[in-house]
């Protein structure tokens, strides 16, 4: 089975070195970088992190999480890997995981992350509108799909990619989650949910265009789950 980690960079020039150097001491196969424009030293880093089998996409432009990913799996996908792992950059994702994640997703076309499946000792509190508002979309997630999420946002997921490509995802924000979901739905994707830690290194970390505002947030993330029940019927 052809394997590969996705991992979306945003100025994450903090991180990125030991999020390697751990990433390596557990996972010796492919890695792909996708960074979306970073204007700190992040671009730099990864040239100099570049190997046969760690490889680098340039976006030219911030372009949105969302879109990095998504142009991640149009990658994916085009060189035939079976299976992908997604994880973010900035510290909040555990590179110890991916073995788990990877065996599971051989009975699964998503197992996704949740912190809030199941308490891990070190588990740090969610900022209280993040918190509320993820409990809020989950539920309605949930009541829309059948699914039994606990966590709707979790960017650390496992994909079966032959599934993946059935999947016509547009959604360049940080809604591009709910999308997700619902496109799961609708086309008989098994899914699945794995404790994860909850670290919060920076929870003053910002989504930028306008979501800071919680409520702007999560009228953003209703309007996707609007629009996604109306294109497939759900």
């Amino acid at each position: 089975m052809r394997q590969i980690v996705l991992i979306p960079v945003y100025n994450e020039e903090e991180h990125l070195q030991g999020l390697l150097g751990r990433l390596r001491e557990i996972y010796k196969g492919d890695v792909l970088f996708v960074d979306d424009g970073s204007i700190d030293c992040s671009p730099q880093l990864l040239r100099e992190l570049e190997s046969s089998n760690t490889r680098i996409i340039r976006q030219p432009e911030n372009r949105g999480y969302g879109a990095t990913l998504l142009r991640g799996f149009s990658e994916v996908i085009r060189a035939g890997y079976d299976y992908v792992i997604t994880m973010d950059s900035d510290g909040q994702h555990r590179p110890d995981w991916i073995p788990e994640f990877f065996e599971e997703a051989i009975g699964w076309d998503v197992v996704s992350g949740s912190r809030y499946l199941h308490e891990i000792e070190g588990n740090e509190s969610a900022p209280i509108d993040r918190r509320e508002i993820n409990t809020k979309i989950t539920a309605l997630i949930n009541e829309i799909t059948g699914f039994s999420l606990t966590d709707a946002f979790c960017g650390f997921k496992a994909y079966r990619v032959a599934e993946l490509a059935k999947l016509q995802l547009s959604e360049m924000g940080y809604a591009m989650p709910l999308q997700l979901w619902l496109q799961a739905k609708h086309f008989g994707l098994r899914v699945t949910e794995r404790p994860v830690s909850r670290i919060y290194d920076d929870p003053d970390r910002r989504f930028g265009n306008g979501l800071d505002n919680p409520d702007v947030r999560m009228q953003f993330y209703l309007d996707t789950i609007s629009r996604e029940r109306k294109i497939w019927s759900i």
